[in-house]
């Protein structure tokens, strides 16, 4: 082994193997030993994949023993550190040390990685004392059902509708689509819910929408049906293998065919698992998490240059929405990208909780205040029409020159 620290507070050593053997020092360290355990653990058990996994401890000596990272970072943006952890707490962690110091490169993946989480927070400590036993959430945390409406609009303007979306239910020996409006109580089957907004001209983007689409009932419950008991240990490589695959095939398509030339598609998907909601995202399609007692929140981040600038503060609602590269996307399946990498996460979710998935037509149509009141009104109005079909219907009404789909999901 040789020696990659040694402070007052650590000695860190990396074996032959590539093992990191972290030793923990001065008054506190039993402290921050069992905390940067804890917090690793339940890391582990929301399926987050750019942090170490704790391999062995020594209450003893107060040894830790972890997989690597790759090696130290020894420059990075400010901005893309920040975004880096925040990632980190998509996944239900907050690290109270987010700085650079903190962030390594693996080199096999391509892949930046966050460290050294003695000082680190959980966000909901009643869920991660639940995943740290490997218990189950009780009665009353867990969703009993869930309820869901859809819609789509070709919109003003375009003559067709380059926008699809999907509802569909299964476990390890059923497979079912789900109408347009519904509502199940329990179940124990495993839901997924998507959007996507194709692009290309022509009939390009509606087959680009479409084809992703299709391609997730191909794949996720065929993978699921294989290993229906560890599929949660793997869930970032189902979503990669499902993102990459359909990118591929879009690129050989749109490589193959004249009419098909850079033709792409956004996509956005959660999967819930009663209590857990693990999803994916590329493009400027978004998942919003309406939380019951607690504020909105836009889980994925747009793939723009504009998203950027906002996320970091530097442009308003109002001049990203007149910025003239508001929609030039720098990811998507396919559209001639060479490489993606999807945003992949995971948070947990409680019986009132609503997830909103939409085109960039919807979030067109309407200004962030008046999103957030249409999506947290009653499901049902007075002429009966769900949430779903409300969301779509205002966004066209409020001036949207786009197609516009809406997914709206409560728990129950």
């Amino acid at each position: 082994m040789y020696e990659a620290k040694n402070t007052a507070r650590a000695l860190v050593r990396i074996g032959y193997d590539g093992r990191v053997h972290k030793f923990f020092r001065a008054t506190d360290a039993r402290q921050r030993f069992e905390n940067e355990i804890r917090v690793l653990r339940y890391l582990e058990s929301r399926g987050c994949d750019f942090v170490p996994r704790v391999l062995a401890t020594n209450e003893e000596t107060l040894e830790l023993v972890m997989s690597s990272c790759g090696a130290r970072v020894e420059q990075m943006g400010e901005a893309r550190i920040q975004e880096l952890f925040a990632e980190l707490e998509a996944f239900g962690v907050r690290h109270d040390d987010p700085f650079l110091r903190n962030v390594t490169y693996r080199a096999a993946d391509g892949r930046f990685c966050i460290i050294d989480f003695e000082f680190a927070t959980i966000l909901d400590e009643h869920v991660a004392d639940l995943a740290f036993r490997g218990e189950n959430l009780t009665t009353t945390d867990r969703s009993k059902g869930l309820r869901w409406s859809g819609a789509t609009d070709v919109g003003p303007i375009r003559p067709n509708n380059e926008d699809a979306f999907l509802a569909i239910t299964f476990d390890d020996r059923e497979f079912h689509y789900l109408t347009r409006t519904g509502e199940i109580h329990d179940s124990a089957m495993d839901f997924v819910f998507a959007v996507s907004d194709g692009m290309g001209g022509e009939k390009s983007g509606e087959f680009a929408s479409r084809f992703a689409i299709d391609h997730i009932t191909r794949l996720l419950p065929r993978r699921f049906a294989s290993s229906p008991g560890s599929y949660k240990a793997c869930l970032a490589e189902i979503f990669a293998e499902l993102y990459q695959g359909i990118h591929r095939q879009l690129t050989v398509l749109g490589e193959s065919y004249a009419e098909g030339q850079n033709m792409g598609a956004t996509l956005s998907l959660i999967w819930y698992v009663r209590g857990w909601l693990h999803f994916a995202h590329i493009g400027d399609s978004r998942i919003y998490h309406v939380h019951n007692q607690g504020p909105t929140q836009q889980i994925s981040e747009d793939d723009t240059h504009v998203g950027f600038l906002r996320r970091a503060g530097k442009l308003n609602e109002r001049e990203a929405r007149t910025h003239p590269r508001r929609n030039v996307l720098s990811q998507s399946l396919g559209a001639g990208n060479l490489f993606i990498r999807p945003q992949i996460g995971s948070f947990s979710c409680h019986p009132g909780d609503r997830l909103v998935l939409c085109t960039d037509g919807v979030t067109d149509g309407l200004w962030d205040h008046a999103f957030e009141d249409c999506i947290r009104e009653d499901w049902f109005n007075d002429q009966n029409v769900p949430l779903g079909q409300r969301i779509v219907r205002r966004a066209i009404e409020g001036g949207s020159r786009d197609n516009a789909t809406a997914l709206a999901v409560e728990l129950l």
